[in-house]
């Protein structure tokens, strides 16, 4: 199982990225991705969850700002991000759960700062 996750870096407050984690080594179609971010000296944080069927879901902290989605024929999972705050500046990572085993893939940096 491997998971990269792309597309970090500076932006200023109110703009937008786009972040990409492509999947491989399982059935990425029928598996609920999820996104997580992590600033530094604070808790991992769930920041999004997409199931195979494309329902979505967030926490009230980017409800309305952030928006995942997937691409089943590319594997890959993207969190489009917008109004970014500074509080968004954190390390993003995406997250398969397969039999009760947590994957993880190396993150993105990504810093709001005007």
């Amino acid at each position: 199982v491997q998971l990269q996750a792309s597309g970090g870096g500076l932006v200023q407050p109110g703009g937008s990225l786009r972040l990409s984690c492509a999947a491989s080594g399982f059935r990425f179609s029928v598996n609920t991705m999820n996104w997580y971010r992590q600033a530094p000296g604070k808790q991992r944080e769930l920041v999004g969850t997409i199931t195979s069927s494309g329902s979505t879901n967030y926490p009230e902290s980017v409800k309305g700002r952030f928006a995942i989605s997937r691409d089943n024929v590319k594997n890959t999972a993207y969190l489009h991000m917008n109004s970014l705050k500074l509080e968004d500046t954190a390390v993003y990572s995406c997250n398969v759960r397969l039999w009760g085993r947590d994957y993880w893939g190396k993150g993105t940096l990504v810093t709001v700062s005007s």
